[in-house]
């Protein structure tokens, strides 16, 4: 299993939006330097069922994508929540998953007073899991 850091601050980064927004899934970019990741662009969701799918707004992707090159970083990972569900990938998400190469952070809201995150990159035809270090 492939081990992945992230930073303490980024971590809280990604779990104070998942909070902020807690009846809907939240969804962004994570940014890289030297595949050390960096930062976090969050993106609205547009779907029409926001508690239980994510759809990025075509603009703001466009936009973090376009921040990110200015910036000298790269994509990292790209990450939403699930308000009431585990951690864990759907079938949805596989279908929409289409940076093949990109890390997948799932953050569930749907625990008792601790919020999950796991990480999972795209293998063949199905998500495997990857350990996360914080």
């Amino acid at each position: 299993m492939t081990t992945i850091k992230l930073s303490r601050t980024l971590v809280n980064q990604l779990l104070t939006q998942a909070q902020h927004d807690a009846d809907n899934e939240t969804c962004g970019l994570v940014a890289a330097k030297n595949n050390i990741p960096t930062r976090i662009y969050p993106v609205s969701n547009i779907a029409g069922d926001k508690k239980h799918l994510f759809e990025m707004d075509p603009g703001g992707q466009i936009q973090a994508m376009k921040a990110m090159r200015e910036a000298g970083e790269e994509l990292f990972a790209i990450y939403h929540s699930h308000p009431d569900a585990p951690a864990s990938p759907s079938a949805t998400d596989l279908q929409q998953a289409s940076y093949r190469d990109a890390l997948y952070l799932i953050i569930s809201l749907n625990t008792k007073g601790v919020l999950d995150m796991r990480a999972y990159k795209i293998h063949e035809d199905d998500f495997e899991p990857v350990e996360l270090v914080i």
